[in-house]
């Protein structure tokens, strides 16, 4: 297989990982794109006893920890997406989201951040602890297939959530998004009267502004860098550690966005 083949299916992946890191976009994909230039200078740091994937994140991981590199970041993307990490450990947040939204084992986990099992844990119980301090907020659900909304509804409230409402087209989630303006969104892209959850989503963001996350079978249809993309993605079929991982991530920026907000009217 060549370097381009092996970089091509991890790909969609990492930028996942890298929108998830930095609540952003473009500056998810600035990171990636960075780490790329990179392999393309020297294509045999993909190669190694442990395999493209995680030889791929573990040179992304190196661009993400560089300094020099977050301080060349466009104002618009990468320094207010590093603004907005700075109140919680770094570290520990790349530990959390490599075993709970990407699947690392702890083993690969510890490899690509150059550490070893034992720290691995202390990293992933410390976002743990950090993250579980998000206020509570209420969360619109849009979700066609019965069974996805309730263990969606079931891990919502779990994590201390409250559930306004589980809309199945595009109609329900205007009428429950509007009466009810949630603090968070989780949203499927295929709806029951076959239009787009994605539609829906930004017909409700004229209104008002609130974190969303998408639910898809295909996430690698979304992460292609061709259109304005969603953020936030979770793939069909989820875990329930993937879903809590995204919902505090999606929740810490929005929290940490308003707060600078805050401070800069004031």
């Amino acid at each position: 297989m060549s370097t381009a083949q092996a970089v091509a299916q991890h790909l969609p992946f990492l930028r996942r990982y890298a929108r998830a890191l930095t609540g952003n976009q473009s500056s998810g994909d600035a990171y990636v794109t960075t780490a790329l230039e990179a392999l393309v200078e020297d294509p045999s740091a993909l190669s190694g006893p442990d395999g493209a994937r995680v030889a791929l994140y573990r040179i992304f991981t190196k661009i993400w920890n560089s300094l020099d590199v977050n301080a060349s970041a466009e104002p618009a993307s990468g320094i207010a997406a590093e603004q907005r990490l700075g109140s919680i450990t770094p570290h520990a947040r790349q530990g959390f989201l490599l075993v709970s939204l990407e699947g690392f084992t702890e083993e690969d986990a510890a490899k690509v951040l150059d550490t070893d099992v034992s720290n691995l844990r202390e990293l992933v119980e410390t976002a743990g602890r950090e993250l579980a301090a998000e206020m509570a907020t209420d969360v619109l659900i849009i979700e066609d297939e019965t069974f996805i909304a309730m263990d969606l509804e079931g891990l919502v409230q779990g994590l201390g959530h409250k559930v306004l409402g589980i809309a199945r087209t595009h109609s329900e989630a205007l009428a429950l998004g509007k009466s009810h303006k949630p603090g968070l969104i989780l949203a499927d892209i295929q709806l029951a009267d076959g239009s787009s959850g994605l539609d829906a989503v930004n017909d409700l963001l004229r209104t008002f502004e609130v974190p969303v996350i998408f639910i898809t079978a295909y996430p690698e249809r979304f992460l292609t860098g061709q259109r304005p993309e969603p953020a936030f993605l979770i793939a069909k079929p989820f875990q329930p550690a993937t879903v809590s991982a995204v919902i505090s991530q999606a929740l810490f920026f929005a929290r940490n966005a308003r707060r600078q907000d805050q401070r800069k009217s004031a």
